[in-house]
């Protein structure tokens, strides 16, 4: 006759503590808010940055030539562009680690506020991130004429294609990744 070990009885009061300390580990995504209401302010400074940049070039319109002008609207986009990458990030991120966003009652929020996962998220960063290098090339290169810089414009270049190959390489694995049962 064999005897039946007897069944695993968990000790209360271990339970408890353990109930208790994963308690304090998912609650410690609220941490991150602050995070995320620095990132609103900081959206903040970025409008008064636009708005400086705007007059600026509103003033000097008019005596201006053609690629001051491009540089200038250039200049604007940019920092729209820095906008949105802020953005993205406070809501994506909100939603991801920190609390479910209700949109209800909100018919005019964009559908992709809460419906961004990890690996979109990722991928916009990145698109935001490569526009926004591409801007900075673009500028030097609508500048090459007032100021070469061959050093400077390698690296600014050489940055870029650093940045466009990473979000070619973070879409195919993402890809790969999602063929293969992953996110």
């Amino acid at each position: 006759m064999s005897e039946e070990p007897a069944p695993y009885r968990p000790n209360p009061t271990l339970k408890r503590v353990e109930n208790g300390f994963e308690s304090v580990i998912f609650n410690s995504r609220w941490l991150m808010a602050p995070f995320y209401f620095g990132l609103v302010i900081s959206l903040a400074v970025l409008l008064l940055k636009f708005c400086m940049l705007l007059w600026e070039f509103i003033i000097h319109a008019p005596g201006s030539s053609e690629s001051d002008i491009i540089l200038g609207v250039l200049s604007l986009i940019d920092v729209s562009l820095t906008g949105n990458l802020v953005l993205i990030v406070v809501f994506s991120g909100y939603e991801n680690f920190v609390s479910k966003i209700d949109p209800g009652g909100h018919p005019d929020w964009p559908d992709w506020m809460t419906k961004i996962n990890f690996g979109g998220l990722k991928q916009k960063l990145l698109a935001s991130i490569v526009a926004i290098s591409a801007i900075q090339v673009l500028k030097a290169f609508m500048n090459i004429d007032t100021v070469f810089d061959a050093q400077k414009l390698a690296w600014l270049v050489g940055v870029h294609l650093v940045f466009v190959v990473s979000a070619f390489m973070l879409a195919l694995s993402d890809r790969w990744g999602s063929d293969h049962g992953g996110e």
